[in-house]
């Protein structure tokens, strides 16, 4: 039902060029600062629209989201410390 989407991080030269870049997934943010793009894309298209995006001309360089591998679920065995700092 669902398409699974993958996270990828777009550093360019100038932000004027997003038009361009929209045509390729949906964007979630943009950093002007910094100067980079979160584009999301499904993942079955992810090693085409990489390859797409490298040759764009004001992309320096396209990394995958490590969001994925990030551990979310957290163990419960540390030890309440609250009662310790009661006044």
């Amino acid at each position: 039902m669902f398409t699974g989407r993958t996270g990828l991080i777009i550093w360019v030269k100038h932000i004027k060029a997003l038009r361009l870049v929209e045509k390729f997934g949906n964007i979630h943010y943009v950093s002007k600062k910094l100067k980079y793009v979160v584009l999301y894309v499904n993942e079955d298209k992810v090693e085409q629209v990489i390859v797409q995006l490298n040759k764009l001309n004001f992309v320096t360089n396209v990394e995958r989201s490590y969001r994925r591998e990030i551990k979310t679920e957290y163990d419960t065995n540390v030890p309440d410390k609250t009662r310790f700092y009661s006044i």
